[in-house]
């Protein structure tokens, strides 16, 4: 029997998975994530919080699995996309990781809009919102003499593994799956874009060469490997991003499938065989699959599955804390709608399309809603935003009639909020019984670049384990639809009140 170390460095946690080589799970460690907020807008991790996090979970999950350690063949990991952090020639941090969840680099999105334009969608096939792109220009015009010694830009996995095995910056790699979030990326050409680059006066050489997720970039070193408790010399892949891992694991490799990520993020998405950014909406985010040839066009919630996080521990749970379950029982006997209210889940600002203006909100609140309305309002509010994105997706071109939507993620556990948005979308929604998808997906990888599987889609779609189907009620389904168009039509109307709180804020 070999085994295979998968990682995945999520927005809320880092969790270590050891599988053996049939994706079977032998044991498994989770460590919570520190995110800084000093105050609204401003949201990072510090690198080296993150490194010793995968230390560390990697050390648990290899004491509590007693096995023969010397079989353990390859480590892959994936990581939160959107953010970025810069490394100095040495793979040292010379920032903080700059998440995807901060919005300083916001700024720079009207310059990128009025020299690019949708050209930039083009290219990259994703429009302008909190990613690499607006974030890199903000460190190269607010803080140029950080900007001076960033040797080059990476993503939290890759400065990981570059640590793990003793790389330099000249090593450095992004994936494939990342480059869309790059800003600077011909994403068909699968190469950095000499046009964007010029336009913006981008130093090409911070950008890391782009790679195939499951290229071994070295081998794990033994200061590292004595403090997880492994063998030095352990293959490292590159990885992925968190989605395309998620993706894999869920064996979704087949072009027309659909899934949801419920993760900390709330991701909609399909594979399709054909690139066709969405100069439309901008709504769209043309994702390559790990499958090279493969796209997943995704829209995601900045924070969707957070809110519920927040409702549960910032708002009801202060005092005493309470569980998932115990809200998920008062919501479900609430009727479809909240009995009139709408929750709108942008926190952060509505990123698929960009709107910086658009906020967190509950819309029609009277005194007959308790808790439970509000927290299925919640779920809710992440279902009539996806029913949008649907919208879009047929707007492109890509065919909607779907069959069922595969879900993963932390959310997938909730058989309420599955019910919510099957009934919201019309359509069966199929929960995977691996919803920790994207170590697995990571692990796939791993082992497909040392040789252990033969075809990396195969590999992904035999280790598929699907559980429940929950059905659409029909009558469900067209009382939502009233609510769904409703949702859309408030989130515009207040689009205008939140930008003078803000201009007054400001």
């Amino acid at each position: 029997m070999n085994y295979i170390i998968g990682i995945d460095v999520g927005t809320q946690g880092t969790k270590t998975i050891l599988y053996d080589d049939y994706g079977n799970i032998v044991s498994n460690s989770f460590e919570s994530s520190n995110l800084i907020c000093p105050k609204p807008g401003i949201v990072y991790q510090e690198a080296d919080e993150i490194f010793n996090s995968i230390l560390r979970t990697i050390s648990e999950a290899i004491q509590q699995s007693g096995i023969d350690r010397s079989r353990i063949c390859a480590i892959g990991m994936d990581a939160q996309m959107a953010g970025i952090m810069g490394i100095d020639e040495n793979f040292e941090a010379v920032t903080y990781y700059d998440s995807w969840l901060d919005r300083r680099c916001e700024k720079y999105f009207g310059m990128i809009k009025e020299r690019a334009g949708k050209r930039s969608i083009e290219l990259n096939g994703a429009p302008v919102t909190y990613t690499h792109g607006p974030k890199i220009l903000w460190w190269k015009n607010e803080e140029p003499e950080t900007y001076g010694k960033i040797a080059k830009f990476v993503l939290p996995h890759v400065y990981a593994a570059g640590k793990m095995c003793g790389l330099k910056a000249q090593d450095a790699v992004m994936d494939y799956t990342c480059i869309h979030f790059s800003g600077f990326a011909d994403n068909l050409g699968k190469k950095w874009s000499d046009e964007l680059l010029n336009e913006f006066e981008v130093d090409g050489h911070k950008l890391p060469d782009i790679t195939e997720p499951w290229r071994v970039i070295g081998r794990l070193k033994k200061l590292y490997a004595d403090v997880c408790g492994i063998p030095d010399g352990i293959p490292v892949v590159a990885g992925c991003g968190d989605a395309a891992a998620s993706c894999l694991g869920a064996g979704v490799v087949r072009p027309g499938q659909v899934f949801d990520v419920a993760g900390t993020a709330s991701v909609l998405s399909c594979c399709v065989d054909t690139y066709k950014p969405d100069v439309q909406h901008e709504a769209l985010m043309q994702m390559r699959s790990v499958v090279d040839g493969h796209w997943m066009p995704l829209a995601y919630i900045n924070g969707g599955g957070l809110c519920l996080k927040w409702f549960k521990d910032d708002i009801v749970g202060i005092d005493q804390p309470i569980n998932y379950s115990t809200l998920e029982q008062e919501a479900a006997g609430i009727p479809p709608g909240s009995e009139g209210l709408i929750f709108v889940p942008h926190f952060a600002g509505r990123v698929c399309p960009n709107d910086p203006y658009i906020k967190g909100s509950f819309i029609g609140l009277n005194f007959v809603h308790k808790r439970g309305h509000l927290f299925r309002a919640i779920m809710e509010g992440i279902a009539y935003e996806y029913k949008y994105y649907l919208k879009v997706l047929g707007d492109t071109g890509i065919d909607t009639q779907i069959s069922n939507v595969f879900v993963m993620g932390g959310g997938a556990k909730s058989t309420l909020f599955n019910k919510i948005k099957a009934d919201v979308l019309g359509v069966p929604y199929v929960v995977l019984k691996n919803v920790d998808t994207a170590a697995l997906g990571s692990a796939i990888v791993a082992g497909y670049g040392v040789g252990l599987y033969d075809n990396i889609a195969q590999t992904a779609e035999a280790f598929k384990n699907e559980g429940e189907q929950i059905i659409s009620d029909k009558q469900n389904n067209a009382q939502y639809r009233i609510f769904s168009e409703a949702y859309i039509e408030s989130i515009l109307a207040l689009r205008n009140i939140y930008k003078k709180m803000g201009e007054f804020s400001n």
